[in-house]
């Protein structure tokens, strides 16, 4: 763990966050950047994209363990399917609060990004805008095959093993993410029902050879959210374009964030 961690504690669980500043800071008060990572993620996962993105927006960050991954506590019952609306609901509206962040903007990596635009559907007071990477509004069948073939590889123990110097309950974090994706019937989230409440400006980024989704998630976003969106579908990319194709990506969101980013 970075000696800037910290624990955040919200009674019935407790939260790693790791607080950023933007390498230069020119004095004027700017909107927060707060990550949500994805369904096996933890912040160091994230690598040093959320330090390019606030040096390059000069915005804070804050990027956190959501509960049950890296080395945030367990859930304190099981979430089961909902986990991500349930995040999205009763978690991370109270972090946020805990945190004293009053404007921000999300920026969520596939499981964070549904997360990201589930929050944004109720239209709460302190966000600003959205970006999404690699977000699923939906299910699809390429979807389920690539979670499958991870279960295969987790069992087998060479991924497990990869993932277990990340997560404190390796197999905790697996089993949430894994067995709801493949439950019979599970959706992220309600997209007909939510998105068109998403009134915040939302860019949605996702690789052309992403394994985990095709271009339909980029255009059901765009399609129903109720504000303004600009799509983003990268080539040569798959599921972690913050990754694969850093350069784009970064200057990307950062044009999107700047005539965001001043706070009031």
């Amino acid at each position: 763990m970075s000696s800037t961690d910290e624990f955040i504690d919200l009674g019935d669980r407790r939260l790693r966050v790791r607080r950023l500043t933007p390498a230069r800071d020119d004095g004027l008060d700017r909107t927060v950047l707060v990550f949500l990572h994805e369904g096996l993620g933890c912040i160091e996962m994230w690598r040093d994209f959320p330090q390019r993105l606030c040096d390059a927006t000069r915005c804070a960050g804050i990027v956190y363990d959501r509960t049950g991954y890296g080395q945030s506590s367990p859930w304190p019952s099981a979430p089961g399917v909902h986990y991500m609306e349930i995040e999205a609901d009763l978690v991370l509206p109270r972090l946020l609060a805990a945190l004293g962040i009053e404007d921000c903007v999300l920026v969520g990596h596939s499981d964070g990004g549904t997360i990201a635009l589930n929050y944004a559907s109720t239209d709460p007071e302190p966000l600003r805008a959205v970006v999404t990477l690699a977000a699923h509004a939906i299910n699809e069948p390429i979807c389920v095959e690539a979670i499958a073939g991870a279960r295969t590889a987790f069992a087998s123990g060479d991924l497990r093993q990869r993932l277990a110097k990340y997560h404190a309950d390796v197999d905790g974090a697996f089993r949430l993410w894994a067995d709801a994706w493949v439950s019979p019937g599970f959706e992220p989230m309600d997209a007909s029902g939510r998105l068109p409440g998403v009134m915040v400006p939302v860019q949605a980024i996702q690789g052309e050879d992403d394994e985990y989704g095709t271009e339909l998630q980029l255009g059901i976003i765009a399609g129903k959210v109720g504000g303004y969106c600009e799509t983003r579908l990268v080539p040569d990319c798959g599921h972690s374009p913050h990754l694969q194709q850093p350069s784009y990506v970064l200057s990307e969101i950062t044009r999107f964030v700047a005539p965001l980013a001043l706070a009031g």
